[in-house]
């Protein structure tokens, strides 16, 4: 049998409908909603028996006319007009006393009902309540509660109400301020032990309350701004689960019974509480309380910012979970697997080990780790700026380093491959600038002075891993390179210049040979001054006709030009510079123009392409146009080309006598690396007729070591042209396998080679022909 709230006749309880209507005129809202409270206060008084739950009672209906009353009184009046009933709740403190009947869930399931009510209220009435102190204090004490314990029945309604506060925060920033309390202004202002004996005291009973006037507790002070504009907010729709929450329960996680565990300070209530609810057994609440820390790490308040990373345990809660989820992934993990498992986007995705067929021991444990690091990584991409920067410090500190870079370092070299293949993930999926750049001062170094070969151990994981490209295992080696051909297509000045152009600023790799006056740099038949034509060096005697393009057939082969970057005639430099690489290989080490498909056009396709992508991504770094001038650099110092490319150069040098596969990768980070628009850069590594000092070495003359070293070894191999032929073949899967070939090694090696020659001489014709258009 329900209990009644109030002994009126039942017809008149609740908001007067079509019914009463007819019966009597309505009553004037103001009433009709003092009426209503009056109802829920008087069962407290009258009641006898307080274990009943509060669905047996009639409170929830009355809340229920109550917001409506208040829904019908803003609709009646111009928007920014305060009406009598709202004016009621605020001056009789109303939501403090239902905060009151909430925390001490009397009857039970008052807290529910109460969590609703405040819910509603904030977002569907359209006025600014926030602002007004006896809103924003009970909305503050009742976040307190929220995520106290996890698991409760209300956990589902808590999560609803933060979120609507938080998106209340969003809509306005600025009112983010009333929920900063500072406790050292706290404590000295009268009346403040009274507020935090209230919090903090256990086993404490309801409070006092009066009929109309609610609770009778001291009010804290908090600062905050009023007058502050407001938008209309809808109810936000369930989020969907996903593995990233669900998998959270694989995890040994502290039990948290209070939120005072994970509370050092009470100075930011709301992130606390949403800190809680991340680790709710229900991934659905998880997901929620995570999105929630979203919206309020991009308000633009430094007080919040500061408050967020040095008053809660945000950064702690996105490390530790890092690692927790890292050191949950097996030994090891086939490379393959980890990049290729799906693309991860944290509270989207779901995972069912039973639906998948492509499953993998670790999978699950694997989907959880990048899920979170994706949210790690999006967080970080949303946070005002000083809170982004604090954030990924933390995970550079607490997660690289104190739980990957042991595992990077080790000996193990399954250990080893599963680590770098791990690193190689993240570099891939990460999209925040700030935690980009946490990630490459990890891996590289902050250094950005020249190297130098003593110094090559300064940054002992940089160092391991530019060793690791050179690895006695070759699967070590291609999945390192790998990760370093990622690295380089990062939107981050500081990776090429750490790698690669702080040793070649001074462009001490050159001889310097003064000119007379009337010399040019580029004489008028296109040799450079000081030059060695490479058609008079003894290993390109025997070009023909045949293997060089004319001018009009590179002009004709260039990508076309726009009708506002017209062609300009002078492209005999470009034409011998590219005909050099094109000759590097002889004829009888030249299997391609047997088949079909793999022209030099092909190349030029993909290099205009990928040379555009390269400058957008350099834009913005301000490179010069030209290379330096000679008498500005300091030529004495002693060149060292850099940890980097010497191990690149050392591994090209021995592309005859290396598998297939590493060629590939060694040659597709060299590609990568000519690509980039720096004028020395596109010098050392494209420029044949560059005057090397003394001792120094460069991509081109690496290749035409190689190039003397396979004619060598020719003349050693029977029938070598119609092998290499049909190496090629097989590699293109126009052959079918068949026996072993002899020298197998050495004739893929001369395939990449020449492969890459054109590659190269593509790069730099299409180099050539962007820097020769306005």
């Amino acid at each position: 049998m329900r209990r009644e709230l109030y002994p009126w006749p039942e017809v008149s309880q609740g908001f007067p409908g079509k019914a009463m209507s007819k019966l009597a005129p309505s009553l004037p809202l103001q009433e009709d909603f003092v009426y209503h409270w009056k109802a829920i206060t008087h069962y407290y008084i009258e009641t006898s028996d307080d274990k009943a739950p509060v669905t047996d009672t009639n409170i929830p209906s009355h809340l229920d006319q109550m917001l409506g009353i208040l829904l019908q009184e803003e609709r009646e009046r111009e928007f920014g007009v305060t009406g009598p009933c709202m004016e009621y709740l605020l001056h009789h403190k109303i939501l403090e006393t239902l905060y009151t009947l909430g925390k001490a869930d009397c009857p039970p399931g008052m807290r529910q009902q109460v969590l609703v009510f405040y819910t509603k209220l904030l977002g569907r009435i359209q006025q600014p309540l926030l602002p007004h102190i006896n809103v924003h204090r009970p909305v503050q004490k009742l976040i307190r509660l929220c995520g106290e314990v996890l698991a409760t029945p209300t956990e589902n309604e808590e999560i609803q109400f933060l979120c609507i506060v938080c998106a209340k925060l969003k809509q306005n920033p600025y009112l983010v301020n009333f929920f900063l309390e500072n406790k050292l202004k706290s404590l000295a202002s009268k009346g403040t032990a009274d507020v935090i004996s209230e919090d903090t005291s256990k086993g404490q009973g309801q409070d006092s309350l009066s009929t109309d006037t609610g609770q009778s507790c001291q009010p804290e002070e908090l600062s905050g701004a009023t007058g502050l504009e407001h938008a209309e907010l809808d109810d936000e729709p369930p989020h969907q689960l996903d593995d990233l929450s669900t998998s959270l329960d694989n995890l040994t996680v502290t039990s948290l019974p209070e939120a005072t565990v994970i509370r050092p300070n009470q100075d930011y209530n709301l992130v606390n509480s949403l800190l809680n609810l991340t680790r709710s057994p229900d991934g659905r609440i998880a997901v929620k309380a995570c999105e929630g820390l979203m919206l309020l790490v991009s308000l633009p308040e430094p007080a919040a910012a500061r408050c967020l990373t040095q008053s809660t345990c945000l950064c702690e809660l996105l490390t530790d979970r890092l690692a927790s989820l890292y050191k949950a992934l097996p030994q090891s993990v086939d490379p393959l697997d980890i990049e290729t498992v799906e693309a991860i986007n944290w509270g989207l995705d779901s995972y069912s080990h039973k639906e998948d067929a492509s499953a993998f021991p670790g999978k699950r444990a694997l989907i959880s780790f990048l899920s979170w690091f994706d949210y790690c990584d999006q967080l970080i991409k949303e946070a005002q700026k000083t809170a982004a920067v604090a954030l990924a410090k933390a995970v550079h500190e607490r997660f690289f380093i104190g739980v990957m870079e042991p595992q990077l370092m080790q000996t193990s070299e399954m250990g080893i491959l599963t680590s770098t293949a791990l690193l190689h993930r993240i570099v891939r999926q990460v999209t925040s600038d700030v935690l980009l750049q946490e990630m490459v001062f990890f891996i590289l170094g902050e250094q950005r002075e020249p190297e130098t070969l003593a110094e090559i151990s300064r940054h002992p994981l940089r160092h391991r891993l530019i060793e690791h490209c050179d690895h006695i295992s070759d699967e070590i080696s291609i999945m390192t390179l790998r990760m370093f051909e990622h690295l380089l297509q990062k939107p981050n000045e500081h990776i090429l210049y750490n790698l690669v152009l702080r040793n070649l600023e001074e462009r001490n790799y050159t001889e310097y040979k003064p000119v007379c006056p009337e010399d040019k740099d580029v004489v008028e038949n296109g040799l450079i001054a000081g030059a060695v034509d490479l058609e008079e060096d003894p290993l390109f005697t025997d070009i023909s006709p045949d293997n060089t393009l004319s001018n009009q057939e590179w002009l004709s082969s260039s990508p076309p030009a726009t009708p506002d970057h017209p062609k300009n005639d002078g492209k005999t430099e470009v034409h011998k510079i590219v005909n050099s690489f094109l000759c590097l290989v002889p004829d009888e080490a030249k299997s391609s123009y047997h088949v079909e498909g793999t022209g030099y056009d092909t190349y030029l396709r993909d290099a205009h392409r990928q040379f555009r992508d390269y400058c957008a991504i350099c834009l913005r770094w301000e490179w010069p146009g030209s290379p330096k001038a000679l008498e500005k650099c300091n030529l004495e110092a002693t060149f060292f080309e850099g940890h980097f490319l010497k191990v690149l150069f050392d591994r090209m040098g021995r592309i005859l006598d290396q598998p297939y596969d590493v060629n590939l990768q060694v040659t597709s980070v060299l590609s990568r690396l000519s690509l980039f628009p720096h004028p020395h850069i596109h010098e050392y590594l494209l420029d044949p007729y560059v005057n090397l000092a003394s001792g120094c070495r460069s991509l081109f003359s690496v290749i035409v070591r190689v190039v003397g070293d396979l004619m060598v070894r020719i003349q050693r191999i029977q029938d070598f042209t119609p092998k290499l032929l049909l190496v090629r073949k097989r590699l293109l899967g126009l052959e079918p396998e068949g026996p072993i070939i002899d020298h197998i090694t050495l004739l893929e090696g001369v395939i990449v080679l020449e492969e890459f020659c054109k590659e190269l001489a593509a790069i730099a014709f299409v180099k050539y022909h962007a820097s020769s258009t306005p």
